[in-house]
């Protein structure tokens, strides 16, 4: 199945290094919103964020797949909609890897709704910026140099 959205990031950064990113709860929690994730299959859990006039600010998920450091899985439900996210990470010859993520299942209705999917992948690129500038930033804490 073709995915609804897909956002591409380059990091100059290890596998390992991007994989507890998207894997330690207080890391995602400096990137995404704070959230009770856990790396373990069939694990429910929620990313909460500020809520607002039209969203209560929580999504509920649930781990559906797991390939460490390579490949992770979860439901998505929020405002609604239930959605596939998938994040896959391939580790390049540099020593770099590159994120893809993948969200699927979206309603025909938000399909259709003029910028609904634009505003996601907004969203998601923004999330990758913020993950790409708190690991320079502890890479710079702990007197690492990537070029």
């Amino acid at each position: 199945m073709k995915p609804d959205l897909s956002v591409h990031h380059h990091f100059p950064f290890s596998i390992e290094k991007v994989w507890t990113a998207l894997t330690d709860s207080k890391t995602l929690s400096k990137w995404i919103w704070s959230n009770d994730f856990e790396p373990v299959i069939g694990h429910t859990f929620q990313f909460r964020a500020e809520p607002n006039d039209w969203w209560d600010g929580i999504v509920n998920c649930k781990v559906l797949e797991i390939e460490e450091p390579y490949k992770l899985s979860y439901t998505w439900h929020s405002a609604e909609e239930e959605t596939i996210i998938v994040w896959r990470l391939e580790e390049q010859a540099d020593g770099s890897t590159t994120l893809t993520l993948d969200q699927s299942g979206f309603s025909e209705e938000t399909k259709v709704t003029k910028g609904a999917i634009q505003g996601a992948v907004y969203s998601w690129t923004e999330f990758c910026r913020k993950l790409e500038t708190l690991l320079v930033t502890k890479n710079e804490q702990n007197g690492e140099k990537y070029e």
